[in-house]
């Protein structure tokens, strides 16, 4: 078994699965969540001493050479660019393709929004790329409701930049 393949095994906190990709789009997870559902497929790896993601030698190099230290992909916008700069033109409709998800409405575009709808299509082809099974599992974080504020986000999450 290789390094991925044992990383696939061991290291990922959540299944991504339909109804999980449907609650962050839904503003159901924080967005701190939705980053380290991204970070952990990109292998960025926890220092839990520093409370801080870092790079590890799996980390493609499109990341760890711009990212040493994991980005915050929903609050800042370079990371979101880039984020949406790696998924490849043909995998661009998978919320559409895959999920059947419409897009919001105008009176719902925020930024926040956005990123989050670019993080879900980017773990839509990270599962397709991996061959990752999207599954129905009924594991899943702990739910808020919607941010009372969709602009600023749930408690604790970091400002958008």
């Amino acid at each position: 078994m290789d390094k991925k393949e044992n990383f696939f095994k061991n290291q990922f906190s959540w299944p991504i699965s339909r109804k999980l990709l449907f609650l962050v789009l839904e503003d159901k997870v924080s967005d701190i969540f939705v980053c380290e559902l991204v970070w952990e497929r990109l292998f960025y790896t926890k220092n839990l001493s520093l409370n801080d993601w870092t790079s590890s030698p799996l980390t493609p190099s499109y990341w760890s050479e711009k990212f040493v230290r994991a980005p915050q992909i929903i609050s800042e916008r370079p990371a979101s660019i880039h984020l949406t700069r790696s998924i490849p033109k043909e995998n661009k409709q998978s919320l559409k393709e895959f999920l059947n998800f419409g897009g919001y409405k105008i009176n719902e575009l925020y930024p926040r929004r956005t990123r989050r709808a670019t993080a879900v299509n980017w773990l839509i082809y990270w599962a397709i790329e991996s061959r990752y099974n999207i599954d129905e599992t009924n594991y899943l974080p702990k739910l808020s409701s919607p941010s009372s504020n969709p602009v600023k986000g749930h408690y604790g999450d970091p400002d958008i930049k």
